[in-house]
């Protein structure tokens, strides 16, 4: 049974960063592709980034390109996410989510419209960035 937990979440100034985890359990991420998504306050959850199972292709949402980078450690079955220069607008929760890699490309998995496409998602965790 899959199971994901993020960690790394909490309170930075503008300008700051933050590096999420998402802890993979009950498949190796050779298998998996990994996306992170995010929801800010009275908004719709909209994919941020998403790494294939090998990790040789990555997507990143507009919004978020040159400033955050994904990764992966294969060895202890954890993603990461690096927040840099983070801005207000990056306020919300984040989220980390996992499929069988499978014939959907990486880009259109992490489009907010095919989120239904992942098997399991973590709780979140909250990345607050204010002054």
């Amino acid at each position: 049974q899959l199971h994901l937990e993020e960690s790394g979440g909490g309170l930075v100034e503008p300008g700051g960063s933050l590096r999420l985890s998402c802890a993979v359990s009950g498949i190796t991420l050779d298998r998996a592709v990994i996306g992170w998504f995010r929801q800010a306050p009275g908004k719709e959850r909209e994919g941020v980034s998403c790494i294939s199972n090998s990790g040789a292709t990555i997507h990143y949402a507009d919004a978020v390109k040159g400033r955050f980078t994904v990764s992966k450690d294969n060895d202890n079955n954890t993603v990461f996410l690096q927040l840099n220069s983070l801005k207000l607008e990056d306020t919300g929760d984040y989220y980390c989510a996992a499929r069988l890699s499978g014939l959907l490309s990486v880009r259109h998995l992490c489009q907010t419209s095919a989120q239904h496409e992942f098997d399991s998602w973590g709780q979140g965790t909250q990345v607050t960035v204010s002054s």
